[in-house]
């Protein structure tokens, strides 16, 4: 393999964990990024040419390396992949009763890159990056060898794909169906896989979804916004609520939403159309809700966008507190990972006192353990959902 070697201290935060290298870390009068292909595999070292790890390389790329092993003595192949798969599928038959989870998590996971969620038999994997994408054939065969699964759709994240410099991908390996069925606790939901958001489902809130079930008494009215299958609108109506509107700006999802409603023996009524707007025209016409959750995509993806996207979130949060009965539980989420929870915290804080109510911080929480945190990237730390009574 080649060298990709570090500018002077550029070395301190990746010995630390981080998996990360940026372009302007790289000594590229010794090791020019020029001289790498997409996706080619180097020995990363300090100035010392002291070893570091293995990392592959994208020199077209911001993060123009990210960190695979750090023994440089490794074969990345098929048997390299397998052990990581394994060790991470021990993590969750130990946490989930069910084959329905996250079973990969990137760089969390050792796999940098590379996502993999598991419905049964069937996965999906998101090859993120031009590493990810040239390590394809040996993480595929590993795949296999581990689960077998009788289908895998192979995908990446469309801005993560423009960054990288790669194809979009929409490969289907084997058997995949157009829509999976998920086990959640004591839900079973379906959702589109190959017209569906993503990789399908939204693993990360299941355990914020067991949890809203403790605010939500018999016969309440509970709202869902943003609700894509009707998850939260389910779990809700499990606990007993009386009135459950889901509202979601995809027909499709809306579509399934109902029919989760009706699969778990509880009644969603679905609203195709724009989440805040709706929610506008619910508090114009006097609807009022003992529970609302908020659940958007991330609307803050880069740090320039942070000023919009605070406006964007401080928008859903004033017409969210507008269908919130008195003293309501609202459910406030994001998933962007520019924006910190103090700062979530904030907009609804902000929001309440426009609106002239007292907001009380009950619950924080981050993602479900199939997307355990890196404890030296903070990056992988991403959702934030509060529970909040107003």
């Amino acid at each position: 393999m080649k060298h990709l070697r570090l500018l002077s201290k550029a070395d301190r935060r990746v010995r630390l964990g981080h998996a990360w290298v940026f372009s302007n870390e790289v000594d590229i009068a010794a090791t020019p990024l020029a001289s790498f292909e997409p996706g080619e595999l180097a020995e990363l070292t300090d100035m010392r040419r002291n070893p570091i790890g293995i990392v592959y390389v994208n020199p077209r790329a911001l993060i123009c390396a990210r960190v695979i092993s750090r023994d440089v003595r490794a074969t990345i192949d098929a048997r390299w992949f397998a052990a990581r798969i394994r060790r991470a599928l021990a993590l969750r038959e130990h946490v989930f009763e069910a084959p329905y989870y996250r079973l990969l998590y990137g760089e969390s996971d050792g796999t940098p890159g590379i996502v993999l969620d598991r419905y049964g038999d069937v996965c999906v994997a998101q090859l993120n990056t031009a590493g990810a994408l040239a390590l394809r054939g040996p993480f595929l065969q590993a795949l296999n060898d581990v689960l077998a699964p009788s289908g895998v759709l192979v995908r990446n994240s469309g801005s993560m794909a423009e960054l990288e410099g790669i194809p979009a991908l929409d490969d289907a390996i084997g058997e995949v169906p157009d829509r999976i069925t998920i086990r959640e606790g004591d839900m079973e939901l379906d959702a589109p896989l190959r017209a569906g958001q993503k990789t399908g489902y939204f693993f990360d809130q299941r355990d914020n979804r067991a949890r809203l079930r403790r605010y939500v008494k018999p016969g309440d009215r509970v709202l869902d916004a943003f609700s894509y299958v009707g998850a939260w609108g389910v779990s809700a109506g499990l606990a007993g609520a009386g009135e459950t509107v889901c509202i979601d700006a995809s027909a499709l999802a809306i579509e399934y939403a109902t029919q989760n409603g009706e699969r778990n023996g509880t009644q969603i009524d679905g609203i195709a159309g724009d989440a805040v707007e709706e929610m506008e025209r619910l508090a114009g016409e006097g609807r009022r809700f003992e529970v609302v959750v908020i659940d958007p995509p991330a609307l803050i993806k880069r740090r320039k966008d942070q000023a919009a996207g605070e406006s964007r979130y401080a928008r859903i949060h004033r017409a969210a507190l507008g269908v919130l009965a008195q003293d309501g539980y609202l459910v406030s989420s994001s998933c962007s990972h520019h924006l910190a929870v103090d700062r979530l915290t904030r907009v609804a804080l902000d929001a309440a006192r426009q609106a002239g109510r007292r907001l009380q911080l009950l619950e924080r929480h981050a993602h479900a353990p199939d997307h355990p945190i890196h404890p030296a990237m903070p990056e992988t730390e991403y959702l934030k959902t509060i529970f909040l009574r107003a």
